[in-house]
């Protein structure tokens, strides 16, 4: 059947690269999850006990693709980085079951969740929502996805990001609160996750601000390495 015609262009599908493929994966939605590194959690001035997670989203199109520039956003004067592991999922459901999850997870990937964090502040004092301060263009970088039929599923490696050469944030997949396949199974009880879906699980401490001319490097030891200049 032919695809009907549309009233405008239809918008680009966005698609990230496969490591070591020119296949692409495509994305539908970008779930992010809050606070999930104790270390964390006390930079931010909160309790790191474990309470159910919390979760926000971003827009498809806010990923940037590996060996592209960051630009610096505009109505912010405070932008800080945070590194993060990133599961692409190849399958979903409801209600999934944490011992099922990994079956979900395509590959992984490292990226940054850039956040306009006075933005964010003036939303949290307000009662508001973060899109403001989260889901703003280009505010996703992520490397391209390495698929868990090659690496497995790293529950334990180190996770880290350098800015101009110094080492800033230093952490481990291992500390996060809510692992790999608690997020899923918790997330799924919330949203029907589907193929396509992208899962940003989370960042250690050491989030700081960015300035134009910085250079970012970040990594998941095993897994990913993805650098990212500041325009």
């Amino acid at each position: 059947m032919p695809h009907p015609v549309t009233v405008i262009p239809r918008p680009a599908p966005v698609l990230l690269p496969v490591d070591g493929s020119d296949e692409r994966f495509p994305v539908r939605r970008v779930y992010c999850v809050g606070r999930n590194y104790a270390d964390h959690a006390i930079e931010m001035g909160h309790d790191p006990s474990r309470e159910p997670p919390f979760f926000f989203q971003k827009n498809a199109d806010n990923l940037l693709p590996a060996g592209s520039a960051f630009p610096y956003p505009p109505l912010s004067k405070d932008v800080h980085y945070e590194v993060e592991c990133v599961l692409a999922l190849k399958s979903g459901g409801t209600n999934i079951e944490a011992t099922q999850a990994l079956d979900c997870i395509y590959g992984y990937a490292v990226g940054i969740d850039f956040t306009r964090r006075d933005l964010q502040g003036e939303a949290k004092k307000l009662g508001r929502p973060w899109e403001v301060g989260k889901a703003f263009e280009h505010s996703a970088p992520v490397s391209p996805i390495v698929p868990a039929s090659r690496i497995g599923h790293p529950s334990q490696a180190r996770i880290w990001l350098e800015q101009n050469g110094s080492r800033v944030q230093d952490g481990d997949l291992n500390q996060m609160i809510w692992k790999v396949p608690e997020i899923i199974a918790e997330l799924s009880k919330l949203f029907t996750l589907a193929p396509g879906d992208i899962i940003m699980t989370g960042t250690p401490a050491g989030v700081g601000a960015v300035s134009r001319g910085d250079r970012i490097s970040c990594g998941i030891d095993g897994v990913a390495t993805l650098s990212v200049e500041v325009v």
